[in-house]
Order: C-alpha cells, then structure tokens, then sequence
C-alpha cells in the first residue's frame, strides 16, 4: 500500500538525519519518491532550531501500525528520546496517509490529523505528487493555496 511518510529534524546535523531515516526506510520498504530537504520554522513547542524537513512515498505491505512501529524503531534507532510535546528532535518520522486506511487508534490517526495545516509536510508532498490528495480536506495544492504563507 501507498504511504506519505513526513520527515523531520533540528538537532546535530538535520539534513544528515533526514537522509540516514530516508536510507533506513528505503531498506525496510519500497521508497517510490524523495523530496528535496525544506528549511522550516518550528510549529509549536518551545524555542529551537529551525528544522530540515522532507516527505518520501513508499510502498508497503505491512499492516498500518506495524508500519508505524517501523517508523518508531528508525526514530528510536537514531537516536530520538520524547522528551517535551513538539520540542527539538534529532529525527521525527509521521505517517501522513496509509493509501485509503482511515484509523482513530490512540497512538495512530490516518490521515495525520494535522497535515492539512502544516506547510512543512503539504509543500514536500506536492513536489513529488502534484496530484496528491489528502483525504477529507481535497487536494494538497488547494490546501497549501488557502494557507498562510508564514505556516
């Protein structure tokens, strides 16, 4: 199945972390597409860096929360400790859409409940599917159209 996985980090050498989660996934499924690496701001959370942000499709045959657990392990193998709610991170690993899958599990909600709001993730997404869709909000280049452009 489809994924959109969002990719995140501002601690030690971010664009490096970006890349070894991008590596790590490729090895544990089948990566379709990469985004270039976007320079972000921070959403919430307390005074930090700016991150390094990107989202790679992959394909995948795992249920959604073993997925998720995959996501989890890359992030705990790196390194990440979950210290403060939207704080600084050495890597952050979000499953966005898991092709159609809608899930309202206490540790996974499909989609992402708050991609539809964030630049961060819509921006990179729509560089490698300029027909992606985000399902209830509609299509990501019309979501990102009625966005701030300081989101």
């Amino acid at each position: 199945m489809k994924a959109v996985i969002a990719l995140g980090a501002n601690i030690g050498d971010p664009a490096a972390n970006v890349e070894l989660a991008v590596v790590l996934l490729s090895q544990a499924t089948e990566m379709i597409s990469v985004s270039s690496l976007y320079i972000t701001k921070p959403v919430g959370g307390p005074p930090q860096p700016d991150f390094v942000n990107a989202v790679c499709i992959i394909e995948s045959n795992l249920p959604a929360l073993d997925l998720l657990s995959l996501l989890q392990g890359i992030e705990k193998s790196m390194g990440r400790e979950r210290i403060e709610k939207w704080g600084p991170r050495i890597i952050d690993c979000d499953l966005i859409t898991y092709g159609d899958t809608q899930l309202h599990e206490e540790v996974l909600e499909l989609p992402h409940p708050f991609a539809h709001e964030r630049r961060f993730v819509l921006e990179p997404w729509l560089e490698i599917d300029p027909e992606a869709f985000l399902p209830p909000h509609g299509f990501v280049r019309e979501i990102l159209a009625q966005l701030p452009p300081s989101q």
